[in-house]
């Protein structure tokens, strides 16, 4: 029998579920950017191949796959319950300059395509759309993480409210924005960015005015997970970064701190990869019993499930 793999700290201990979620003959995954759980713990993972959104149930047994129009562009990946009560779907796809809204099987039922900003946008200055968030009032927020670096503001129909960021390091300014979500654990919604080149999260009201940076215990955040009155960080130089409601390092998961510095990263031979170290973590998600998953930003994938203990 072999040894369980434990990682994190006194008060959050997970065993790494080694062999969780074999895929089926003729499906393999391409970068897995990111990975979602459902309100019946059926895991989404969004990657760049074909079958760019593969499902599984919590015990890692397959379900279906769909999402071709998404190969290659793969990338911000956001469940929402809408005021219907039903859950959504929020895509990014960097290759079409698209944000998507489907149904859980794959319905499309919205696009919103690149805002209507020709002081910003033009056939040199391109928009790179790399996630989306949506607030409780059902508006769509969009980060423009590998473009001009800016976060657009939608309503619930795609008609454009707002900009603002742009590159820099002031408050308000931004350098890859690559990640953005809605905190709802204070007295009032916030928007989350993760400005990565900065090396620190950037927090914004829901009209876009900077709050206050959290720059403490992060690295290259890559987007945000909240879960109860913690937040759970994919920090792209390998280790996933969870923070209490203070936003105060709880732990690090699986952090290597050699990984992300060896010569061919992330795509680093076979034999270096270890069940319980991450490389490049890219999305990250928690279940309604605690339990994590992470996806990895690899040539072929990654996806880890940590089962939590405590």
């Amino acid at each position: 029998m072999s040894e369980k793999r434990i990682v994190g700290n006194a008060s959050h201990s997970y065993e790494v579920a080694e062999g969780w979620g074999k895929l089926p003959e003729g499906i393999t995954y391409g970068y897995t950017h990111g990975i979602v759980v459902d309100a019946k713990d059926n895991v989404y993972v969004h990657n760049t191949s074909k079958d760019a959104v593969v499902v599984f149930d919590k015990e890692g047994q397959f379900i279906t796959s769909w999402g071709a129009e998404f190969e290659g562009g793969a990338h911000g990946f956001y469940l929402h319950t809408d005021a219907d009560g039903i859950e959504y779907l929020y895509f990014a796809d960097t290759n079409r300059a698209l944000v998507v809204k489907t149904t859980l099987d794959g319905k499309v039922l919205l696009e919103i395509g690149i805002p209507d900003r020709s002081d910003l946008y033009d056939s040199e200055r391109r928009y790179v759309p790399t996630d989306v968030c949506v607030a409780p009032n059902g508006d769509i927020y969009v980060s423009d993480g590998y473009g001009q670096y800016y976060i657009h503001h939608f309503d619930a129909k795609g008609n454009y409210i707002r900009t603002w960021g742009g590159r820099g390091s002031e408050p308000g300014q931004v350098i890859e924005p690559h990640g953005i979500s809605i905190n709802l654990r204070g007295d009032e919604p916030e928007i989350y960015v993760a400005d990565r080149a900065n090396h620190r999260i950037q927090v914004f009201t829901l009209e876009g005015e900077h709050k206050r940076f959290i720059d403490h215990d992060l690295d290259r955040p890559c987007s945000f997970y909240f879960f109860g009155d913690e937040v759970y960080l994919p920090d792209l130089d390998s280790r996933i970064t969870v923070l209490d409601k203070n936003d105060r390092l709880i732990t690090h998961l699986g952090e290597d701190q050699q990984a992300y510095k060896q010569q061919g990263w992330p795509n680093l031979p076979k034999d270096y990869y270890r069940p319980d170290k991450f490389s490049s973590p890219h999305g990250v998600c928690v279940d309604s019993r605690g339990d994590v998953y992470v996806a990895e930003w690899i040539f072929d994938g990654r996806v880890t499930k940590l089962v939590r203990q405590k």
